[in-house]
């Protein structure tokens, strides 16, 4: 069994608990923000950031236990961050749902729920907490389920970013209608990370579409990279996780230099001749 078979096991147990305690009654707290455009965001002029907020990861271990969602938040938005990521899984990355709802009332940025989501009970949840996005893992879902949940997240004023690895996971991620596209460098299977992933599965991602390029995002070269493949954002989370100044982290990916580099890829020419 391979370790992302062994986190779906263990997520269908989490959901199936929380059904049996969640009040069918349930709704987004009122106190909350309205939802926030996510899409727009990263739409802005050059190479936007979504900066995550995560305690551990399976491939790297603890990170750092003791971090506060709002201070980390805080310093993002500061930073010129368009968006914050926040894992909400337990098990492996040491985050709580009420993190996410802490970002949400702590800065003025769209704030992603990335977690394994399977059940259209967890869309439910992250708009009752505050997320304006989620985090759809195309290798996770089969076809029909990914059309639902993107529909259903659509409907709870939610934005879904459809995350994939691979040619086969992008057409299927297109066909369901997802308008955000984020390509995962790293494989879920073997947690191994190659960049050229993003590169060479950018031309097959329709103009139309928000790209995202996710992982192994670590150096000006690698935002450069993703900046020439034409990249809208880029999804960081160990390198600032990780860094003594996060600030300064991200003040030094998103020098002047680094601007996106729009071009229209083959893809996006079949469908604008279709």
């Amino acid at each position: 069994m391979t370790l992302l078979e062994t986190i779906i096991r263990r997520k269908r147990e989490e959901v199936a608990a929380a059904r049996r305690r969640a009040s069918p009654a349930a709704s987004r707290d009122a106190e909350l923000p309205p939802p926030r455009d996510f899409a727009a965001a990263l739409r802005g002029p050059g190479l936007s950031v979504i900066a995550e907020f995560k305690r551990r990861s399976p491939s790297r271990g603890l990170i750092r236990a003791d971090a506060d969602p709002a201070t980390v938040a805080t310093v993002y938005e500061r930073a010129g961050a368009s968006a914050v990521s926040v894992l909400t899984d337990s098990t492996w990355f040491g985050g709580v749902a009420a993190d996410l709802t802490t970002v949400k009332r702590t800065v003025g940025l769209p704030v992603l729920r990335k977690d394994f989501l399977i059940d259209v009970f967890q869309l439910q949840e992250s708009q009752t907490i505050g997320a304006d996005a989620v985090l759809l893992i195309a290798r996770i879902l089969d076809d029909a389920a990914l059309r639902e949940f993107i529909h259903a997240a659509a409907a709870s004023g939610m934005t879904a970013l459809v995350e994939v690895h691979d040619e086969r996971e992008l057409d299927r991620a297109i066909d369901a209608g997802a308008r955000i596209i984020g390509v995962n460098n790293r494989d879920l299977d073997t947690l191994n990370v190659d960049t050229g992933t993003a590169t060479r599965l950018r031309p097959q991602i329709p103009m139309d579409c928000v790209a995202v390029a996710e992982s192994g995002i670590h150096s000006r070269e690698d935002m450069t990279r993703m900046r020439d493949a034409g990249y809208d954002a880029v999804l960081i989370g160990e390198t600032l996780m990780t860094a003594d100044d996060p600030a300064a982290k991200i003040a030094e990916l998103t020098g002047p230099d680094v601007q996106r580099a729009g071009r229209l890829s083959p893809r996006a020419d079949r469908h604008a001749n279709s």
